[in-house]
């Protein structure tokens, strides 16, 4: 039995990794951190162009038709160069189409997912992580009404899909009558977030099993811990590189054991992660039993690793960890977001304890 990627998963995620780099650059990440009306069009137009804007689409769709861990090796990838793209929305929204809408709904909508002419974006973090500041939208009569905070390419989505407070899904179109949207100023520079209002605004509902939300949540969540995953081995690997060429005292701080056990620890403690969140992704793709549970898994673990490696590479370089010309920051915002983004650990810790029937539901 095989255990490790295919040549072809491989080879997809290094080619994306030139293709970001070079759509991507830091540079181009701080112009979009200080410009909060850069909707980084010219970087999701270069992703669009390589397929990953139809990456989860079918084939007779015009998208790539691949599985879930392509999807979170893409992830993975855009974390690790904190590309500022919304990606939640390009994955979540085919499999709430394919899993959930009507033909009518699947022919509208996926080929302009897959050719990137439409981006999504998904609105469900009150009906998985919780409502906070009266947040929460109800649906009635074919309309919705109420607030979703925390909605990661709201801004520029021409399709959401919205989870109402009873645990319904629908569809909005970017411009229904009635919707408004407002920036959330947040932690990560890199990543947009909008809040957006509902005013009797018509929405289509989503069919499907009642495990249609579940599904989004559970590769929401694999996703989430992917993009944590390229963000903290960027960090290490930063922090290796630069032990290797800082000098004290006339040696480079690599060589001082207390800097080699800083990343050795790191390395141990990411390492797992990588294996964790491939087979989340694998296990949402076979449609095991365990898939939402091994989802929180990956979710809880990579939260809590990410936050130390995030912290740890910054001590390993020092004073300089902490400017802006480095530029390290912008990861280790990035992994503070994810970390509390659709459930903090303690939360999806608290929902795998219910899947495993260790406190009531």
């Amino acid at each position: 039995m095989e255990f490790s990627l295919s040549p072809d998963q491989r080879m997809m995620q290094e080619s994306l990794v030139g293709t970001v780099a070079q759509a991507s650059p830091l540079g181009r990440v701080r112009a979009f951190a200080s410009d909060p009306t850069d909707n980084g069009e010219d970087v999701w137009r270069a992703l669009a162009e390589f397929g990953l804007a139809g990456i989860g689409v079918p084939e007779d769709a015009g998208g790539l038709g691949l599985s879930l861990l392509d999807a979170a090796l893409a992830s993975e990838a855009l974390g690790a160069a904190v590309a500022p793209v919304a990606f939640l929305g390009a994955v979540l929204a085919p499999i709430a189409l394919l899993r959930g809408g009507s033909a009518e709904q699947r022919a509208a909508w996926l080929a302009k997912l897959a050719s990137g002419e439409v981006q999504a974006a998904v609105a469900i973090s009150e009906t998985v992580a919780g409502a906070r500041d009266g947040a929460g939208v109800a649906a009635g009569g074919g309309r919705l009404n109420g607030k979703a905070l925390f909605v990661p390419g709201g801004l520029a989505a021409g399709l959401l899909v919205v989870g109402d407070v009873s645990g319904g899904l629908h569809l909005v179109a970017g411009d229904a009558s009635g919707l408004t949207r407002a920036f959330m100023p947040g932690l990560d520079e890199t990543r947009r977030l909008a809040e957006l209002s509902f005013d009797d605004v018509a929405a289509e509902p989503l069919g499907g099993s009642p495990g249609l939300l579940s599904a989004l949540r559970d590769a929401a969540w694999v996703l989430i811990a992917a993009d944590t995953l390229g963000a903290a081995q960027t960090m290490l690997d930063k922090a290796v590189a630069y032990a290797k060429e800082r000098r004290q005292f006339g040696r480079t701080i690599g060589s001082f054991q207390a800097v080699k056990h800083l990343c050795a620890e790191m390395a141990a403690e990411l390492e797992p992660c990588r294996s964790l969140v491939w087979y989340a992704a694998y296990a949402f793709d076979a449609g095991l039993t365990e898939a939402s549970l091994m989802a929180a898994h990956a979710k809880a673990l990579t939260s809590e690793v990410g936050r130390f490696v995030a912290r740890t590479a910054t001590e390993v370089h020092g004073g300089m960890g902490i400017t802006d010309l480095l530029g390290l920051h912008f990861w280790f915002k990035r992994i503070g977001l994810n970390r509390q983004l659709l459930g903090g650990p303690e939360r999806v810790r608290e929902i795998a304890a219910r899947l495993q029937g260790l406190v009531a539901a």
